[in-house]
């Protein structure tokens, strides 16, 4: 199975970044344009596709994922492209990436509380911005926002790309801690 590891990058929250919203009435309009690849890209099956939970949610803001099953939030859609789970040691999102230039593909966490997944799925070309992410960013890119839950070890966070095709996203717990008789703290063994 090929694989290419992403890095995962952390930087602060930028006030120019996501500052204009996707609202519904935009988003008809825009997919009403659309090409295959727009609708592959923001469908309701994508991770960055707005009514991915059923109602309309603008991917630029963050979203609580981990408080929710997988199967309450899917419930409507049949084979949907996405997948999170937890385990004793981690979080974990799957998702079917769109037919994109993989490179483009960016995992940040900003300020250890949210994890942006985003990417460029169309070139610039005409546009005069230096930051595609400061407009409306979906003419060019996506994004998904997700808060992190609070015992997320975010630094140890590992992404992969298999195939050209599925993202895996690991994110590490952070170890409980016990406390000894002594009242010296030592990592759990469980997990």
């Amino acid at each position: 199975m090929a694989s290419m590891k992403l890095e995962v990058v952390s930087e602060e929250q930028s006030l120019r970044k996501w500052c204009v919203p996707l609202r519904e009435d935009i988003f008809a309009t825009f997919m009403a344009k659309g090409s295959p690849i727009m609708h592959k890209v923001f469908g309701d099956k994508s991770l960055f596709g707005p009514l991915l939970f059923t109602k309309f949610f603008d991917p630029s803001d963050a979203f609580p994922l981990w408080e929710f099953e997988p199967g309450v939030l899917l419930s409507n859609l049949q084979n949907p492209c996405v997948d999170w789970l937890q385990t004793d040691s981690s979080y974990v999102l799957k998702s079917e990436l769109p037919k994109i230039e993989k490179s483009s593909v960016r995992i940040c966490v900003e300020n250890g509380k949210v994890m942006e997944i985003s990417g460029v799925w169309k070139n610039k070309g005409e546009s005069s911005r230096t930051d595609w992410r400061s407009g409306e960013w979906w003419e060019h890119g996506f994004v998904r926002r997700l808060e992190l839950p609070e015992n997320t070890d975010w630094k140890k966070t590992e992404a992969y790309v298999y195939n050209d095709t599925v993202l895996d996203i690991r994110l590490p717990k952070t170890p409980l801690m016990e406390y000894c008789d002594e009242g010296v703290s030592k990592e759990s063994s469980s997990g």
